[in-house]
């Protein structure tokens, strides 16, 4: 950038200087133009009175010629004693004087001059006299020249130096941004960029990088989380599988081998629990196998209703033609994650309720148990959050069912949360629906479903 401005700022000055250098240029050769003819009209004036010398001192011109009628020379100044015509030419026969530029001319200096010619009409015929000044040159003077190259020199240094200096004032907190992100690692991800004092868009830059720096430290410190939390709960069912079997080899005549089979098989089933749900949640954060086929929400909790078992009773109620979009398996694995999570704390009774409400697809699930203090309604959705209720109902439970299910209710646009409720747990999931224009919720219609029974339709 300074380059630049200092490239403009020479261009301009070359500009401004030539447009300098013409206008004076012009003035000069006008007012050399205006002497030369004045001494020429001067020494006209001598010969019309016949008081012409032979050596003549005509001030305002450098040299100046008589020539008579045959072309002698009959007066000069000083500088051409004894030199014959300076010039060949003659005015038109139209015109009482003329005027070129001789380089050189036929006597006098070397260089060009600049040479006016007068007719003077005498009794013995046309008379001539050449007047010749120095032709001004296209720089006028070295004076001026200095000036001029000082002049831009005055302002282009100053247009560099202030431009380097504010260029280098402003790229300041950038440079700082720069080295700082250079510095900034996954072992030391706390650190900040400098945030500028002043408000522009370095300031607005920085403070998108810190703001995006939070969200990699808050992905960083989930991550090692979930990692420790993953790495806990891998550990827990191999390591019951090998007590159990070094327990056994210990004293193989003694062993149960069923009994240490079925030992083992519990911990590898649930081990796979684990691998699965979190190979799912992998997906998702992946954002990979999403689809984007119209779903029909109440055919699709009715059918999931009367396909499983359950250990508890179900009522549903399902309002008719409830349509969404997205993947009709994980919808299914949301809807099962949340049917198993109110059974597993349910005393007695599931209640399932599908409508639309103000443009939203409405899935609740609601059970009859102790229900979850507001506290930990958003502790339950954190992969391997359990609850100490939920651990003393079942050991067995990897603590990922609810954090699947968010996930996949954000990645079809909806939210899954936990709302209020007069007695056990209501989670409640809202989808965009696939018409929008359903005006007013539908009425559902109940349906009861007796523990480990078919469907009863009332």
């Amino acid at each position: 950038m300074t380059l630049g401005v200092t490239a403009l700022a020479v261009l301009l000055n070359i500009g401004l200087s030539t447009l300098v250098l013409f206008s004076v240029r012009s003035r000069a050769d006008d007012y050399e133009r205006e002497q030369t003819i004045a001494a020429a009209l001067r020494t006209v004036s001598m010969v019309k009175r016949d008081d012409l010398p032979k050596v003549l001192n005509v001030p305002g011109v450098y040299e100046i010629q008589v020539l008579d009628a045959a072309r002698r020379v009959v007066a000069a100044s000083d500088n051409l004693r004894g030199a014959g015509p300076i010039a060949a030419f003659q005015p038109s026969e139209a015109d009482v004087y003329g005027d070129r530029v001789l380089c050189p001319a036929a006597a006098g200096p070397p260089g060009c001059m600049s040479v006016i010619a007068f007719r003077v009409f005498q009794d013995d015929g046309v008379w001539t006299i050449y007047a010749a000044e120095r032709a001004v040159p296209w720089y006028v003077s070295p004076t001026l020249v200095l000036f001029l190259v000082g002049l831009s020199l005055a302002v282009v240094v100053p247009a560099a130096f202030a431009t380097w200096r504010t260029v280098t004032r402003t790229l300041a907190p950038v440079d700082a941004i720069r080295a700082e992100l250079a510095e900034i690692s996954a072992t030391s991800s706390g650190r900040r960029v400098p945030v500028p004092p002043n408000h522009d868009e370095i300031r607005k830059l920085a403070e998108t990088a810190n703001a995006t720096l939070d969200r990699l430290d808050g992905a960083l410190e989930q991550q090692r989380r979930f990692t420790s939390d993953a790495s806990h709960d891998l550990r827990s069912p191999i390591a019951a599988a090998r007590v159990q079997v070094e327990e056994a080899l210990l004293y193989p005549d003694e062993t149960d081998w069923p009994r240490v089979g079925h030992g083992v098989l519990d911990s590898l089933e649930r081990l796979q629990a684990i691998v699965t749900d979190l190979l799912d949640l992998a997906r998702l954060d992946a954002h990979t196998g999403q689809g984007h086929e119209p779903v029909d929400l109440s055919l699709l909790v009715a059918g999931e209703l009367d396909r499983t078992a359950r250990g508890k009773q179900v009522r549903a109620r399902i309002a008719p033609g409830v349509r969404v979009r997205g993947d009709r398996l994980r919808l299914v694995r949301l809807l099962t994650n949340l049917l198993d999570n109110a059974e597993r704390h349910a005393d007695s009774t599931i209640n399932v309720r599908v409508v639309a409400d103000r443009g939203r697809a409405v899935l609740e699930v609601r059970d009859d148990g102790e229900g979850i203090a507001p506290a930990d309604r958003e502790v339950v959705f954190q992969r391997f959050a359990r609850l100490k209720a939920s651990r003393d109902r079942d050991a067995g439970g990897t603590g990922l069912g609810l954090p699947i299910a968010r996930q996949v209710a954000t990645a079809h646009g909806g939210t899954l949360t936990i709302e209020d409720s007069p007695r056990g747990a209501r989670f409640v999931l809202r989808l965009p629906l696939l018409d929008a224009a359903e005006p007013e919720p539908r009425e559902p219609q109940e349906r009861r479903l007796r523990p480990g029974a078919g469907q009863d339709v009332r």
